[in-house]
Order: structure tokens, then sequence, then C-alpha cells
């Protein structure tokens, strides 16, 4: 299973941990591999050192001087994560070429679409019985780092290990009558999530969360599923289809 971990579930250092602790569990069932991004520290630390933020479309313009705090931020992010989970092996998307990029849209500056994944080194990692935790950074074809979406990057991921996904975030899934609790949609078909967008049932910031989904089903992954990272022992349904939003082709 390919466990992507938002920004936005892991603002708590303790709800961070209990996540972790999660994935260790869900290990004993299946291996994992972890892609995380980590918007709020990046914003952080672009902060401390007087780095301009831009958002343009939800992607980063992500100019030289942001790609190194970029960069920094989430290889921190990446050895805290790792160590949380334990028996897990921290990597950046330039690791053994993990993660390959281009240039998504020269107007973003280094941001890149993902172009390829190095799925032998994941398997190896996991035939070896360790979690790769994968940081959302890509090598670009001359070698620089380029900022890839967390989303995006997980998707791929899952793509080239024909795996399920789970995107852990600060929402229970997809609502067809938000925020009514009992309208939660257990599944939902790639058309039925189209029409849905169409309806305006799926809005503001769901829609680029069943985006990333429909992406990652675009990729083959065999299923999506959209579930909260904020409280304890959703992983475990979720991976088992018991909590979240299951989006199928």
């Amino acid at each position: 299973m390919i466990v992507k971990y938002g920004g936005n579930a892991m603002k708590s250092l303790e709800l961070r941990r209990a996540v972790a602790a999660e994935i260790a569990g869900l290990r004993g069932t299946f291996p994992v591999v972890v892609v995380h991004g980590g918007g709020p520290m990046i914003e952080r630390e672009l902060a401390a050192r007087n780095v301009p933020s831009e958002f343009r479309g939800g992607l980063r313009v992500t100019s030289p001087a942001a790609m190194d705090v970029v960069e920094m931020a989430l290889c921190q992010l990446n050895k805290q994560l790792s160590q949380d989970i334990g028996q897990a092996v921290g990597l950046m998307g330039r690791d053994c070429e993990l993660l390959r990029a281009e240039i998504l849209d020269p107007e973003l500056g280094r941001v890149g679409r993902v172009t390829g994944v190095n799925a032998d080194l994941i398997r190896t990692l996991l035939g070896a019985g360790l979690t790769p935790v994968i940081g959302s950074v890509a090598v670009g074809p001359g070698g620089d780092a380029l900022n890839v979406n967390a989303d995006t990057a997980a998707g791929a991921v899952a793509g080239a290990l024909g795996q399920g996904i789970i995107f852990l975030t600060d929402v229970d899934g997809v609502y067809r009558d938000f925020p009514n609790p009992e309208s939660r949609a257990a599944q939902l078909t790639r058309a039925e999530v189209e029409e849905g967008i169409q309806a305006g049932w799926i809005a503001g910031g769901m829609i680029p969360k069943v985006r990333a989904a429909l992406d990652a089903l675009e990729r083959e992954a065999p299923h999506a599923t959209i579930a909260s990272g904020m409280q304890a022992g959703v992983l475990a349904a979720a991976a088992r289809g018991e909590a979240g939003t299951r989006v199928v082709p």
C-alpha cells in the first residue's frame, strides 16, 4: 500500500507520531511505502528566511532560493518521519533517481512533473523488510532538484508499483452533501467523481484531492482512497475500505 502523508495532517508532533505508529502497524499486514509533502514546514522555513511564497493554480512557484529551502525542510521532515516509523529508510526523490521529472511550466520555476520512478529500488528496500519514506523532491534532466506536488508524486509511485494508495489529509472523505457526515461516499467511480465536480458537490479544496486520486488511477493504480489523518485508527480502516472515500476506475 502506498500512503501519501499530507502536510495538513502532520501539523501536530503528537499526531504525526500517532500516524507513524499506525504506518508501522499496517506494515504487519502488507508492505508500505510512504510519500510525503510538508507544506506547513516549508512555509515556516521560507518565512524565517524572508523568501517569498507564492502559489499559482495550487502549485508553489519555486525560485532557486525557494527550492533550496523546500529541499532542506523536506529532508529534515523525511528523517524525522523515518525515525518515528522505525525500520524505515528516508529518501528524497533525487536519491538514485528515485523520482525523475521535467519542468512542468517555466513560469512556475523549478516545479516538476514526474516522468519516471525507480521502482526497482523501492522493491529492493521492501524486500529487505524496510519501509521507504520518500520526500517529494525529484531530479530534473540537468540534475537539478525539482519541487514536485506530493499528491502527484505519490500517485506516480502507486502507478509504478501497481498498488493502491491512501491520501491522508485533513478531511474524512468526499461528502455528497457537505458537511453532513452521513453523506460521505464510501466509494466513487471515476465517472461519479467527474459528475460530482460538474454538479458542484465536489468543490473547493476537495477538487485537487480527487484529481490526485484520478491521476493515480491514470498511472494504473488499482484504487485510491481519500481519508483523514487527523484521528487514530483511520489508516488501517481505510486500507480495508472501511473509512474515507475509495475512488475506483
